[in-house]
Formats: C-alpha cells, structure tokens, sequence
C-alpha cells in the first residue's frame, strides 16, 4: 500500500473524514464533500483511481485494502471523524466500518445493498455501532414510488414525516396558472399550497409575490399530499392513477420496488435477460408480480408485452444509455405513460433534463445527500441536527428540514417579524404529528420541524436562516 500526499493544508477545524472506495459512489460523495470543506482520505486498491480522485480533488489517497488495520492507520483512522465505507461489498463495509470503530473514536457509515440484510438494518446498526446504513436501491426504489402518486410530477420529495410533499411539476401549454402573479395565486384560498421555487430555462427563482408564472416554468411547490392532489384537479390537470408497471431490468431496485408496488396493489411486470435472475426474483417475490425472460430493448417483445397499455415504463438496466432511450421508446409508443429513468452517471444531468424524460431518478445522489445531511448535523450541536437534505433543479437549490432546539432565541416571535436571509424561504412546519404552510404570523417552537428551502449552499443548523 502507498500513500499519495495531496492534502491541502492545516484545517485543523473541518471534519476529517475517510472514503473507502472510490467506485461511482465513492467518487461522487468525495467530490460532495471536499465542496463541504471537509478534509477527505480516499481508500482503495485500484491506484488509478485513487490518483485520479487525490489530483482532481487536492486530498489524500491511500491505496490498500480497506478492511486491513494497517491500511486504515495510514489514512489516519485514529485521528478521523467518520468513515464512510461504500465499496461493492457489503461485508468489507461492514467490516472496515466494524474495525474502525475498534481503531478509532470515529463515526461510521455503510452502504449495504444486499436484499438479504434489508430487514436487518436496525439490528445491524445496534450491535455493530455502526450510525447510517444506506441502501441507495431502496431508497431509490423508495422515490420511484412516491413519484408514481403523482404521476405528473417530475419528481417528488418527503417531509415531515411523509406528512408533506415537494413536488416538481411542468406548468402545461395555456394552462390556468399561465399569467397568474404569485401574489394573486397566494391570495387565492383553494390552493392551500406554497410555490417554492420557479425554475425558466436557465434561470432559477426563490419568488416573491411580484413574480409572474408562464407556462413551461417548472415550480416546485410543498403541500400535504391532499392538497397537492386538489391543486391538481382546480388547475385542470388531469390527476390520473397507474395501475400497472412495466420494469427492465431485474437487479436489486426492481426488485425493492417490486416488492414496494405489488404491496400497493399495483400489476408489476418485470422483463430481465438472464434466465438465473428470472428463476431468483420469482422465488423472491409475490406471486402476482410477472416475470418475463427476455431483451427489455427488443421492440418486438415490448409489443408483445404490451408496453402500449402500460400506466409506467421503469427501464432500470445498469446502463444509462439504455434507461433513456427505452423511456423515449416508452413515450413515442405511448404518450401518456409515466416513464421514470434511473441513471448512474449525474455528469450530464443537464442534458439529461432537456431530453424530457418524464421524472429521472439518481441514486448516487440520494447517497451523498444522505451522508452531507449527517456531515452538516455533525459540525453543530445536537440540538440542530438536519432531518432531510435534497439536492433540486440541478444542486442549485437545497430543500433541508431542521429541527427546533430550546436553544434558538427566534422562538415564540412571529415569522413576520424575523429577519431572514435573502433566497430562503420557509416553506413548511411539522407540529404535533400536522404539517402547515405558515404565515407571517406563525412563530417557530421548540420541538417543531421547519423545512427550508434555498438557493444558498451549505446551511448546517437552523440558525443559520436568520441575518
């Protein structure tokens, strides 16, 4: 093992965290957090890539095996704030993760994808101390089924418990809302609904009353889910259910999400290549979900499927180029299916947004959003931990729900009366098991769960909100 000497520099004040791994996960959380200014270790046996992460990012590169003591004591484990362990499997996270708890006196995170440890997840955490085991498969398995309740939306974020929704949604050609001032619209007491952000070419807007919707804008707006369902339905956009699914690709987010929609009640069929995984995922899943051996890119078997009456098209093969084009196909063959993408490479996620592709879905995303959450949490106290944390419209905006500590001094004063930085807006409150859109004469308490939304990067702590 070596060690490629690309540190920074003394900051003595900023986290130090070890990356095990440097696969598409393990690149992409590095990148996160070197912008989060935490001084970052990469592990991994593959030199190439290791040199390439230590020269792109100005950090520090181990090469090694990351579940050897010796390996770990070079990249500093006695001296690290957490290890994140995100290699390919899920034992060497356990492992590496098991034996820097024992080295050091630092944090860990695992990535554990195997759908053998999903019901384990709890236990595991307990007994091996370990703070956040992440499965990005069901967590993306997770967001492909929210977005299935609103079909329209490009893409749908929780809250609150599940008790709010952010949702991103294309405002149609002559639609009601074309022309109408935010001013007028919030006036408007059937839309029990805040407008948080307007997205138009490539301009991004935090509105204020004066701002003047069109059609095309995309906004994403925070409602409970019944709400969102009668902003809908008084727009004239037709809300409509999917009954059915058409997945390709049998690999592990189909079959969480298999398992996610069949328990919802919803048809699922799953078309997969290999003859073995076929014969796996029927023994795995209930009996109603359809397995179909086959080429998820054969026009001829899509016809004879059926993609033509199909509520949803879900291409999640494991390649990217794949996904889009078969969410294109989807959409030529039948205009009104919901297609949902998932795609790996975030490299090209603007062009990507041009293509209309319906919703798209990245899991590696998902991952590094859930362990810049945890990092922020844990430069503060912890009084003022993060609950959630999305990354929107491209990382230009941040939606994050803090907790409400006893500590914060803006309690009991009305919102209204509070100054608060400019591009931010508070969009929701979570109080005793019921989530509201406040108003100017709303006051924050302790206890409660404010979800923010901003254009500003970085916020690590509700106080931070305030001038």
């Amino acid at each position: 093992m070596s060690i490629l000497n690309k540190f920074r520099g003394n900051k003595s004040k900023t986290l130090k965290i070890i990356i095990v791994g440097t696969g598409k996960v393990g690149s992409t959380i590095a990148g996160k957090l070197t912008e989060e200014g935490c001084d970052v270790t990469v592990v991994d046996k593959n030199r190439e890539v290791v040199e390439k992460l230590a020269e792109t990012y100005d950090i520090m590169g181990v090469v090694g095996n990351g579940s050897s003591y010796g390996t770990l004591i070079e990249a500093g484990v006695e001296s690290a704030d957490l290890i994140i362990a995100v290699t390919d499997s899920d034992e060497l996270n356990l492992l590496c993760c098991t034996l820097a708890k024992k080295v050091g006196d630092c944090t860990a995170v695992a990535r554990v994808r195997d759908p053998d440890y999903s019901d384990e997840l709890a236990y595991l955490r307990d007994k091996l101390g370990i703070s956040i085991i992440i499965n990005p498969e069901l967590e993306a398995a997770r967001e492909i089924s929210r977005i299935l309740h609103f079909p329209l939306a490009i893409s749908v974020n929780s809250f609150a418990k599940g008790s709010a929704e952010l949702i991103r949604f294309k405002i149609p050609a002559d639609n009601y809302l074309d022309g109408m001032r935010l001013s007028s619209f919030q006036n408007n007491k059937d839309f029990n609904i805040l407008i948080c952000v307007v997205e138009r070419g490539d301009m991004i807007a935090i509105p204020n009353g004066n701002f003047e919707l069109r059609s095309g804008d995309i906004i994403s707006f925070i409602a409970t889910p019944r709400d969102a369902f009668a902003f809908f339905k008084k727009i004239n956009v037709e809300t409509r259910d999917v009954n059915s699914a058409m997945i390709i690709g049998g690999g592990k987010t189909s079959f969480y999400l298999a398992r996610i929609l069949s328990s919802a009640g919803m048809q699922v069929k799953i078309i997969e290549l290999n003859p073995a995984r076929c014969e796996e995922l029927s023994t795995l899943l209930p009996d109603d979900v359809v397995i179909v051996n086959g080429n998820g890119t054969d026009e001829t078997l899509l016809s004879q499927e059926d993609l033509a009456s199909a509520g949803a098209l879900i291409p999640l093969t494991g390649i990217d180029e794949e996904n889009v084009l078969l969410s294109l196909y989807g959409m030529k063959v039948s205009p009104g299916i919901k297609a949902i993408t998932k795609v790996n490479h975030i490299n090209f996620s603007s062009v990507i947004n041009e293509l209309e592709l319906g919703s798209v879905v990245y899991p590696r995303r998902m991952t590094a959003e859930t362990i810049i959450k945890y990092v922020r949490a844990k430069k503060k106290s912890l009084g003022s931990d993060i609950i959630t944390l999305y990354n929107l419209s491209n990382d230009r905006v941040e939606a994050i729900e803090f907790n409400v500590h006893d500590e914060l001094k803006h309690t009991s004063k009305p919102l209204k009366e509070l100054k608060l930085k400019s591009d931010l807006l508070v969009a929701c409150i979570y109080r005793d098991g019921k989530a509201f859109i406040p108003g100017g004469n709303d006051a924050l308490q302790p206890g409660d769960a404010v979800t923010v939304v901003t254009t500003r990067k970085g916020l690590s702590s509700i106080e931070e909100i305030f001038e």
